[in-house]
């Protein structure tokens, strides 16, 4: 485990040493593409593409983790060559592939989430512009950027309420309610899916809220189980990142820009 004041180039020393043998995981919106008032627009830029497919040649597992779908994160980061976890990692869409793979028990609860979604999508959330976002077997309600943020969020807490009372689990983002099954969706669980059989020495995570968390509780259980000798958590600081960001990451980037240099810094 590194130590508190373990600087970024100490933290890394290890993957750089060992290239093949460690995984680097990023999120996408917030940490590789800017994040913007419609997601739609969301692009990752050039200048980070660049060092990233670098990456993806040198380092043996190269991975996305986000919250879209998988197919919209590769639209978003346009390169091929890498994984993609999807809707929190319920959803793999592997290097080459053309679908993702969908978890069966999530499947299951497709369905009855979309209904839902559906059905609680009433003519006030229409006219206050929030926005449904379908990613299977999670309904997303955004609000970022609508004319009237406070009185979007109060009603889409009513969605909430109803969400819980019907059984469903709800799970708050920035400016964003996730409905979800009531059974383990996260982006630790996806993480330490992808990684729990392969033959690594360590991992990087990149993340700047408070779904990343999670994430980096993934490569914990990663190390507890003796999967991994070393894990790398980075923060990403933003104007609405949880303080809980930067009490559990082993160091702190500022912004895209710095998660730009710390891809520099994987390729010194």
């Amino acid at each position: 485990m590194p130590g508190p004041t373990a600087t970024l180039e100490e933290l890394l020393r290890p993957l750089k040493q060992d290239p093949a043998g460690s995984a680097i995981l990023l999120d996408v919106d917030g940490v590789l593409a800017p994040i913007v008032q419609h997601p739609d627009d969301s692009h990752m830029p050039e200048t980070t593409r660049r060092p990233l497919i670098d990456v993806a040649k040198r380092y043996g597992v190269v991975a996305c983790v986000s919250g879209r779908r998988a197919s919209d994160a590769r639209r978003i980061v346009a390169l091929g060559s890498i994984a993609y976890l999807g809707s929190h990692g319920s959803e793999v869409l592997l290097p080459g592939s053309i679908a993702p793979a969908l978890d069966s028990e999530l499947q299951a609860w497709t369905q009855r989430v979309q209904r839902f979604s559906r059905d609680a999508f009433g003519e006030e959330l229409k006219r206050l512009r929030v926005r449904l976002e379908d990613k299977e077997a999670i309904a997303a309600f955004h609000w970022r950027g609508v004319p009237d943020e406070e009185d979007a969020e109060a009603a889409v807490q009513q969605v909430a309420k109803a969400a819980e009372d019907a059984g469903f689990v709800t799970h708050w983002g920035k400016k964003v309610l996730e409905i979800r099954p009531p059974v383990r969706i996260d982006k630790g669980a996806g993480i330490v899916h992808l990684l729990a059989d392969r033959d690594l020495t360590g991992a990087l995570y990149v993340g700047d809220d408070v779904t990343d968390l999670d994430a980096f509780h993934g490569l914990g259980e990663l190390l507890e189980r003796g999967r991994l000798g070393h894990a790398v958590r980075i923060g990403v600081r933003s104007d609405e990142g949880p303080p809980q960001l930067e009490e559990e990451a082993d160091a702190m980037v500022d912004g895209t820009d710095g998660v730009r240099d710390l891809l520099h810094a994987l390729l010194d």
